[in-house]
């Protein structure tokens, strides 16, 4: 009952403003601070962006993005066996999708995250020290990728 006699609207600098015809008793009220307003003109103006105006050729880039589409338009036309290739992109997305679930459940488990934050965090230290603090490791490595490479591409 005494709070809706003397209720506020807004804190502004640790000053409590009363409501408009709220009857409200002297003593509670701090005393009032008189706010101006900041006028636009006395706003200190700032560059937030700058721009340096230069020449674009659009046409650079409209004949780059043609390139790009007759470029895939020649690959796909190229491939034999597209159902294999639609079945493949399909699978990638629906691996996607299903990867993104668990990891949804994963992060839901208290505590799991955390646990597997440090097993990435002891993964990522072991590789560093395995294959790239050493110049000979970060040889092998390459090679490794290298000979990966090869196989994937199906040369060797």
């Amino acid at each position: 009952m005494a709070a809706t006699a003397y209720s506020t609207a807004a804190l502004l600098g640790g000053v409590r403003l009363p409501v408009a015809g709220a009857a409200s008793p002297p003593s509670v009220l701090l005393p009032l601070r008189h706010f101006s307003p900041l006028r636009v003109q006395e706003a200190p103006r700032l560059p937030l962006l700058r721009v340096k105006a230069s020449s674009d050729d659009t046409s650079a880039s409209a004949e780059s993005s043609d390139e790009l589409i007759e470029d895939l338009k020649a690959k796909w036309d190229a491939i034999e066996n597209k159902s294999t290739v639609l079945t493949y992109a399909g699978g990638a997305v629906v691996a996607l999708w299903l990867s993104s679930v668990i990891v949804g459940a994963v992060n839901s488990v208290p505590l799991l995250p955390k646990i597997m934050e440090l097993v990435g965090l002891g993964y990522t230290g072991w590789f560093v020290y395995r294959y790239l603090l050493f110049k000979e490791s970060r040889k092998e490595l390459s090679d490794d990728i290298e000979s990966l490479k090869k196989r994937v591409a199906g040369s060797e």
